[in-house]
Order: C-alpha cells, then sequence, then structure tokens
C-alpha cells in the first residue's frame, strides 16, 4: 500500500520573465461555497413509478442555534470552534486507493445515506463475508469524506475572496493610524464600495525608509492563485482617492485585514503555559511551511523569514480562541530558487523556529513536552538535512497528531495507525455535529493531514524528524 514521494519538480531552464513596474491581474474570487451537489438519491428495486404516485409535499426546514465550544490542545484530536456546521459529514464516493491519498477525488462524492443500496454502497454479499474487504471499503468510504470535509471547512475559513478592485470602486479610510505596524509596512483599514456591495480591506502602504519592494515579488504575489496562507492582493489605491490619508503616492490593496505580527504574538504569549505555546507555535509553523511549499511550486524562494513580517488573521467564522491563520506577506525580496535545491527555505525556517523556541527560557516550567522536544530536533533536522517545504510540513504534521516516535523502526504498523486515525477524527466531528458544535482551524488542518497522508509520507516524516 506503500506510495513513494513524487519526485521534486525541476524548473525548466528558461525562467518567466517579469515586468519591470507591478502589473495587477485579475485574481478572480475564490468560490466561497464550494458544496458538492447533492446527487439524485436511488431508486430501490420496485419502488413505485413518479408517473402513478404523486410526491408528497415537502417538510419545512427548520433552523438550528449552534451552540460553542472551546478549544483543547492537550489531545491528539483536534479542537471545536464556534462557527456554521459543515453541511454533512458522512460524505463519501467510489472506493479510492489509499495510496492516491494525494489526489483529489475524481468526482463530486454522493451522499451516503442508511437508505442507500449496498450495492451501490459497495458492500456486497462476498464482501460482508470478508472482514478484510469490508474494512477496505470502510476505510476508502472515510478517507473520501474526509477530503469532503477538508474542502467544506477549507471554503468557509477562507471566505469568499473581494476580488480585484474596478472601475468606479469608492473607498473610504477607516482609521487615522495603522491598524498594524508590520518591519516594511504598515496597514490602514479600507471600505471599498462598489454599487451596492462593500468589503473592508486594507492598504497596504511601505514604512518611511523601508527598503522598496522588488517589481518582481509584487507582481508574483498578484499573479498567485488564493491561498490561505500567502496575502492576497487586490489592486491598488490611486493617489488622491482617499482625502486625509496620511500617506503619499499609491497603496496596495490586500484582501485580508491583519491584527497583529508573529512578533508581537511572540511577546503576548510569555505568560503561556509551556504546552500550550508549543502548540501554539507548531500550528504556525506549519502554515508557514504551506505557503513556502506554494513558493517552491512556483520556483521562487524568499530571502529572508522575519518574525516582524509574519501576519497573523483571525479565521472567519471562528471565536478569538481559536489559533490565528497566519499569512506570508513580504514578497520584496523574493527571488528565484536554485536548480536542484528544494531545501531553500530549510535553513531559514530552522532559525526562526530557534528564535521563536528561545523565549521558552522565561516561561514558568521548561518546554518539557514531546511536542516541544519534536520541534527542537526538527529546528537541529532543518540546516542538516534540508528539506523541502512539503517534508516540512509533513513532519509538523506528525509532531502535533502523531506517528510518534515509536513508530518510527522500519516495518511499524503505520497503515493500520492511518486508518485507525481516520476513523476517531470521523466520529470527532460527528460528536461535534451531534452537539450543536463546528469544526474550526485546528480540525481542518488535521482533515488536511489524514486525507493526503500515506504510508510512504509518514515514514519519511519520522525518518527526518527522528533519524
Amino acid at each position: 500500500m506503500t506510495s513513494p514521494e513524487p519526485a521534486p519538480e525541476t524548473l525548466e531552464p528558461d525562467g518567466p520573465t517579469w515586468p519591470t513596474q507591478p502589473t495587477y491581474s485579475n485574481l478572480g474570487e475564490v468560490r466561497a461555497h464550494l458544496l458538492p451537489s447533492k446527487a439524485c438519491r436511488p431508486r430501490t428495486p420496485g419502488s413505485p413509478s413518479p408517473d402513478l404516485e404523486p410526491l408528497p409535499p415537502p417538510l419545512p426546514k427548520k433552523t438550528l442555534t449552534r451552540t460553542q465550544s472551546l478549544p483543547t490542545h492537550g489531545a491528539p484530536s483536534p479542537s471545536s470552534a464556534r462557527a456554521q456546521q459543515p453541511r454533512q459529514l458522512l460524505l463519501g464516493s467510489h472506493s479510492v486507493d489509499e495510496t492516491q491519498a494525494e489526489a483529489g477525488p475524481a468526482c463530486p462524492p454522493s451522499e451516503l445515506t442508511f437508505s442507500m443500496p449496498d450495492a451501490t454502497l459497495g458492500l456486497l454479499a462476498r464482501d460482508l463475508r470478508s472482514p478484510e474487504a469490508l474494512l477496505a471499503a470502510l476505510a476508502a468510504r472515510q478517507l473520501e469524506g474526509l477530503r469532503v470535509i477538508r474542502a467544506l471547512l477549507g471554503a468557509r475559513l477562507m471566505g469568499g475572496h473581494p476580488g480585484p478592485c474596478c472601475p468606479g470602486d469608492g473607498f473610504r479610510l477607516l482609521d487615522s493610524s495603522p491598524r498594524v505596524e508590520s518591519g516594511d509596512a504598515l496597514y490602514y483599514r479600507v471600505v471599498r464600495v462598489h454599487e451596492d456591495t462593500w468589503h473592508i480591506l486594507t492598504a497596504k502602504v511601505p514604512k518611511p525608509g523601508a527598503e522598496v519592494p522588488h517589481p518582481w515579488g509584487l507582481e508574483l504575489q498578484a499573479s498567485l492563485p488564493p491561498h490561505f496562507n500567502l496575502q492576497g492582493l487586490c489592486g491598488l489605491v490611486p493617489e488622491d482617492t482617499l482625502p486625509g490619508a496620511p500617506w503619499r503616492g499609491p497603496a496596495v490593496l490586500a484582501a485580508e485585514v491583519p491584527e497583529r505580527t508573529v512578533a508581537q504574538w511572540l511577546a503576548e504569549v510569555r505568560a503561556q503555559r509551556s504546552e500550550e505555546f508549543a502548540w501554539a507555535l507548531a500550528l504556525l509553523l506549519l502554515q508557514l511551511s504551506s505557503a513556502l511549499e506554494c513558493l517552491e511550486a512556483q520556483g521562487v524562494a524568499l530571502a529572508e523569514l522575519r518574525p516582524e513580517n509574519l501576519l497573523l488573521v483571525a479565521p472567519r467564522g471562528c471565536v478569538a480562541s481559536d489559533p490565528p491563520r497566519l499569512l506570508l506577506a513580504d514578497f520584496g525580496r523574493v527571488r528565484r530558487r536554485p536548480l536542484g535545491a528544494p531545501g531553500t527555505h530549510a535553513p531559514q525556517l530552522g532559525r526562526l523556529l530557534r528564535s521563536l523556541l528561545g523565549p521558552a527560557a522565561s516561561l514558568a516550567s521548561p518546554l518539557a513536552s514531546p511536542l516541544a522536544a519534536g520541534l527542537e530536533r526538527l529546528a537541529a533536522q532543518l540546516p542538516r538535512v534540508r528539506p523541502s517545504a512539503a517534508q516540512t510540513r509533513r513532519a509538523l504534521q506528525a509532531l502535533l497528531w502523531g506517528p510518534g516516535p515509536e513508530l518510527r523502526g522500519r516495518g511499524a504498523p503505520l497503515g493500520p495507525w492511518l486508518r485507525a486515525r481516520r476513523a476517531l477524527l470521523v466520529l470527532h466531528l460527528a460528536e461535534q455535529a451531534a452537539g450543536g458544535e463546528a469544526p474550526g482551524l485546528e480540525d481542518w488542518l488535521c482533515c488536511e493531514y489524514l486525507a493526503e497522508a500515506t504510508e510512504a509520507l509518514l515514514s519519511q516524516a519520522l525518518v527526518l524528524l527522528w533519524d
């Protein structure tokens, strides 16, 4: 059931040419409702024809008021958050080989219902006589269900992209002082009005005396598709559009309004318990690795990773106690990634992780948890092994949700562990739904992990961490 990790893509000899001035292309809008269309309910043998018997009138819809719960970080299961509940949890489609876990389903999955015929579910008589075949069919359904839940949660947490600026848009400044001050930019809240719709955006203004961003980086940032951990651009605020603006010249419009930087967050969490600090730090680094993975796929790398240029945003539909969403916003010093160097960001990530772990010495208790020990180990491995951002992301996933170092030996039963964790996650989400709770950011990240993991990828993550 193992499948080797696909080889990293090599860059073409002739890279893309960059314009001398930044141009902002139409980024489009993220489809906020990535809900699979409801499949028609199959008719069972012997059911009456619609021509012979009229359909009953539809039942009135009910509106449910959902309650909320606080997240818990100590258990392997992800935390819950207050937000809109996904429409379905028990979803699936045709069986998919677990070795293809990194590829999405070929067609939208159909909804699972208890009245669905056994043949449609793949529960044939010969399968019921074979426990192995029955478990394989259920495992495939769980995998497809996690993929659907991952897509639904991602659409809710990211929300709809406000889209590019259009002629005739109106702008109004909300704050006379910057909302957030990063290492290179000041962020002001701005309202953009187009006909009967309006969006709260942020104007990204270079700080006085800061290095001028390279046009290559701005063009790359504007051309990237929307990503959960990359700052999205909507265009420019023309000069003299905002009377009384405390800056001169045009300003770049970003889709997300930041709340603080990682450097500011680091100063705020010094009073946290060591276990909570390590858990929150691992979740932030996981999101950062996802953003860097997207850049490495584009054949580019950042020259420097600094906490003061990493932004934190509240995820849509979540409470303040939920883990923050990290945004990579520093594209001013982006450069082409050298050929054959997939681990370009690894030394920078190692230095950043060590600098973030430094405040642990000032905490009330030392970082003695297994997660903290794993982060220390990863910080040492990054500059030595130089893994890609994708490999680093999978190592952080293993530190957060398992498997632990006790399964790193050869011949370890990683396949059964993976199937058991998927089943437990589905049960966890079902318990949340039954209690009126909705999954949050941590649940989505865990769904993403278990939906794409394979035995081979788990083994590679354990080797990176513990060998």
